[in-house]
């Protein structure tokens, strides 16, 4: 006779990672064995829009960044729309913009970094508007699942104030987790965005 499932032992869990980065981000291991490299480029030389490049790193619950995080990024044009057939808002598509990118936190200094454009506001449920966002995923050791946030632009302040998203945050001082400081070096706007896995100054991560 089968035991009951509440006397079934639990399955040892997995955590997701290190990642091998020959076969996720061949091109920073120093591969080039795709076709199309999956790469931070998100923007190619006709790209409209405000050019940016998005850095940061991951850190762990003892303040160390992880140098063999693994992230990925989509978002919206400059127009606000996704390149993404569920996306059939009446505003232009841009050929040239790939709207999604993936990175390793570097080997040494453990910093990430994509090349994009500042997106655009998009509607989001009931057709509130939602403040111009980037969508992350990051996976890394100690990670039993991907986990899921978004980065906001500090230099939106009425858009992010209105943003339903962040409004949900009930503990408003949480909220500048998920706001990315502007800044500029070597001639080009930067966005410095750390991801805090644990600790006073976690990072918001969402349910999606």
């Amino acid at each position: 006779m089968p035991q009951p499932m509440n006397y079934l032992r639990e399955t040892a869990s997995q955590t997701a990672g290190p990642y091998v980065h020959i076969g996720l981000a061949p091109h920073q291991a120093g591969f080039d064995i795709f076709q199309q490299n999956f790469s931070n480029q998100l923007a190619g030389p006709l790209t409209r829009g405000e050019r940016i490049a998005i850095e940061g790193r991951v850190i762990d619950g003892t303040g160390t960044p992880l140098n063999d995080a693994l992230l990925e990024i989509w978002q919206a044009n400059a127009a606000g729309r996704y390149s993404h057939p569920a996306d059939s808002q009446d505003k232009p598509l841009d050929a040239d913009f790939r709207g999604w990118g993936r990175t390793g936190a570097d080997f040494d200094t453990g910093i990430y970094r994509f090349d994009t454009i500042k997106p655009g506001p998009v509607p989001g449920r009931h057709g509130r508007m939602m403040a111009p966002h980037v969508n992350f995923w990051i996976v890394a050791r100690g990670i039993n699942i991907g986990l899921s946030t978004r980065m906001y632009f500090a230099d939106e302040e009425a858009a992010n104030a209105a943003d339903p998203v962040l409004n949900l945050i009930e503990q408003k001082q949480r909220r500048k987790t998920l706001i990315a400081a502007r800044g500029s070096h070597d001639g080009k706007t930067v966005y410095t965005f750390d991801i805090v896995l644990q600790g006073e100054n976690e990072t918001v991560f969402l349910d999606i």
